[in-house]
């Protein structure tokens, strides 16, 4: 294959709301068919789990809830073979940024596809390259979800961030999964 090797980047696959996990299933199935593993790398569906209510109390059941209704995250080398791959599996509508006429997709930016990935408990090393003490951050899971605050201290080995934060009106240092937060 004369693929024109790139760098490895995340695109948004538009699909049918309620459609995402059998278009995913396509395109996993076509990856591996026609030995695509190489170009094409994860296909994600963003879904996280969430408690099922009853009468407003939780059941101890859990259900999947999608981030994203009608998008799939497809992380891919981008080839002339591997957009032909995505753009023509069952399902697809199309590939955000894709202004048409034969032009490639534009990639998304590791600061938007990053808190996706952060939700999905994906998170590699280089998530923490970007996050120094004293950024300003914003929770966005758990139990301070929608507080800012400021990084005091990140444990790379826990995966937990101390979070300077005004809490009850008063400046509270609080530990946070390093998945709950959002630079600012």
């Amino acid at each position: 294959m004369a693929a024109n090797l790139g760098e490895k980047q995340w695109y948004i696959v538009t699909t049918y709301s309620m459609h995402e996990d059998k278009t995913a299933d396509n395109l996993r199935k076509r990856i591996v068919s026609m030995g695509m593993e190489d170009l094409i790398l994860r296909v994600l569906v963003a879904e996280i789990d969430v408690p099922v209510l009853k009468d407003g109390l939780p059941t101890g059941k859990m259900k999947k809830h999608n981030l994203y209704p009608g998008y799939i995250f497809v992380e891919m080398i981008m080839t002339d073979e591997s957009w032909y791959i995505v753009r023509n599996t069952p399902g697809v509508t199309g590939i955000a940024g894709s202004s048409g006429g034969g032009q490639k997709p534009t990639p998304v930016s590791r600061d938007e596809i990053e808190p996706v990935l952060k939700r999905m408990n994906m998170i590699d090393s280089t998530m923490y390259e970007r996050y120094h003490e004293g950024d300003q951050v914003k929770i966005i899971g758990g139990a301070l979800e929608g507080t800012e605050g400021k990084i005091i201290s990140i444990d790379r080995e826990s995966g937990v961030c101390r979070v300077e934060t005004v809490f009850f009106g008063r400046v509270t240092p609080a530990d946070v999964d390093f998945s709950d937060i959002e630079k600012i």
